[in-house]
């Protein structure tokens, strides 16, 4: 193969720049060759998958953009020990790629109420409204209109699947079937359960207790209905029941409220994001209809906060979700066939949220910039457009030790919240490091959400169909073509045959719990 002259240039122009350890086979013109080489011959590779769905799991990191996909892969990657950048996500292993318009019908930056209905029910809502009826086994956004429900924030479970099922008594004989969920995972228990009901892991405090007014047990009632169910609100119970062969519906919620960050939680009473995903494509592959899976990885309901780590400013809380949130990703592969399953990563919104200053590479995503700034003071790499980290007119200096370098202790420390040992882990940051909010532009009390594109990965039966610049609504009009669910049950590829390495899996089947998201 001709060597690209001008790779040798630009090589030479940042070789000797950083204090990494670059590997030496980087420097060579060749190495970039072989690799981009090797990748287009992968590409010929792929082959479109054309058959049906028997499963479907779509993740949906909440304020997920671009930029906060590579400052994850650039944390995941030195976690493992590597310089960061050039180490991929499991993600970043889908073949097929989209870019999401995610503007609601009135705003151009959206909110969470709006984005959902259009990536779940196939219509784009206003600001602050969502679809308000049935789960999404069709995608006609059923009862959508302009009266529309106003997003609350009371219900919180966030892993929500079923599998599938006959018409529920009563479904008209031209709608979709109405599936219950069979797998709901989260917090907020005290949401379901009548004023003054003293919560299981914190009978003492007040504020865990139950708050509903109209004197409904919402987890009684779910088991009731729902014959030979389980309820559990532990990571111990959750792992048991998931265990156990018997048990095909399953609620766990685990926390009063919201669930704690990722390395906030209590480790031996709170599943991961990862361990609740699990769990639930576990109980799910046990019926033989298939089945679709939602994961969020936002929702205060579940182990990843991504987009409240945004809201507030705090880089370490977001991007250290979405490592979690990228562990469930890698999880849900390892466990499921792609033959049979249509996987689809996407985002809701992404966040005013950057990263630039040239820094070095192998240098943490929290540190510096290597060079400081107009004012003579330093500057951390992550800045926010907006939020509460404003600094005020006479802007703060900044150094290695509050931004959180990367590198700081790994002993055990304590949470403020909630009282828990947190584990040692790797590159851990301290309690003041993991607390410090990135200055921000624009005195906000809370981070907005960015207005532009953000990526859809998908891989699996039809996967292909998610290519170019799509509206958001195109997310869920695919997941049930794929499937040849309503209204595309005439579907080109029904009842055509996977491939050869088809076997037997599962999928989350998300019950549309629309008022879960902020």
């Amino acid at each position: 193969m001709q060597l690209l002259a001008p790779l040798s240039l630009c090589l030479s122009l940042w070789v000797g720049f950083s204090t990494a350890t670059i590997p030496a086979e980087e420097e060579e013109p060749s190495f970039w060759n072989d690799q981009a080489a090797a990748a287009i011959e992968a590409a010929f590779e792929i082959q479109p998958r054309i058959s049906q769905a028997k499963n479907l799991i779509l993740f949906l990191g909440d304020g997920l953009g671009v930029p906060t996909i590579t400052a994850t892969r650039i944390l995941k990657g030195q976690q493992q020990g590597n310089l960061g950048p050039e180490t991929p996500l499991a993600l970043d292993t889908f073949p097929y790629v989209a870019l999401s318009k995610t503007y609601n019908v009135d705003r151009q930056v959206p909110d969470s109420a709006g984005t959902a209905t259009a990536y779940l029910c196939g219509v784009k809502g206003n600001y602050q409204t969502h679809a308000h009826g049935r789960p999404p086994t069709g995608v006609q956004g059923h009862r959508l209109a302009a009266g529309s429900q106003r997003r609350h924030q009371r219900e919180h479970p966030c892993v929500a699947g079923g599998a599938g099922a006959d018409p529920s008594p009563g479904t008209p004989s031209n709608a979709a079937p109405i599936l219950p969920p069979q797998v709901i995972l989260g917090g907020g228990r005290k949401y379901m359960t009548p004023a003054g009901t003293p919560d299981p892991e914190y009978p003492t405090y007040d504020t865990a207790n139950g708050t509903r007014e109209d004197g409904n047990n919402l987890i009684d009632m779910w088991l009731e209905a729902r014959p030979g169910a389980h309820y559990v609100w532990n990571r111990t119970e959750m792992l048991a029941a998931a265990a156990n062969s018997s048990v095909n519906y399953l609620m766990g919620l685990f926390e009063p409220a919201d669930m704690k960050y990722d390395l906030e939680r209590n480790t031996t009473l709170d599943p991961s994001l990862t361990e609740m995903t699990e769990a639930a494509i576990t109980i799910l592959s046990r019926n033989a209809n298939g089945f679709y899976l939602f994961v969020e990885d936002k929702c205060p309901s579940v182990g990843g906060r991504i987009d409240h780590g945004h809201h507030s400013t705090a880089a370490h809380k977001a991007l250290t979700e979405a490592v979690e949130f990228d562990r469930a990703i890698e999880r849900a592969g390892a466990l499921t066939d792609e033959a049979q399953t249509l996987t689809v990563v996407t985002a809701d919104h992404s966040h005013v949220f950057s990263f630039g200053g040239y820094t070095l590479r192998g240098s943490s995503i929290f540190g510096l910039a290597p060079s400081k700034a107009a004012d003579q003071k330093n500057y951390t790499s992550i800045l926010y457009g907006n939020g509460p980290g404003y600094p005020g007119s006479n802007r703060t200096d900044v150094d290695d030790d509050t931004a959180g370098e990367g590198t700081g202790t790994t002993a055990e420390w304590w949470d403020g919240a909630g009282g828990h040992r947190c584990p040692p882990h790797p590159l851990s940051p301290s309690p003041e490091q993991y607390n410090y909010l990135q200055q921000a532009a624009v005195p906000l009390d809370s981070e907005t959400h960015g207005g532009e594109d953000v990526p859809i990965l998908a891989k699996g039966p039809m996967a292909h169909l998610f290519h170019g610049v799509q509206e958001q609504t195109y997310v869920a009009h695919v997941m049930a073509y794929a499937a040849c669910l309503e209204p595309y049950t005439t579907c080109r590829q029904r009842d055509s045959a996977p491939s050869a390495r088809a076997a037997p899996l599962a999928l989350l089947l998300p019950t549309l719990l629309l008022p879960l998201f902020h």
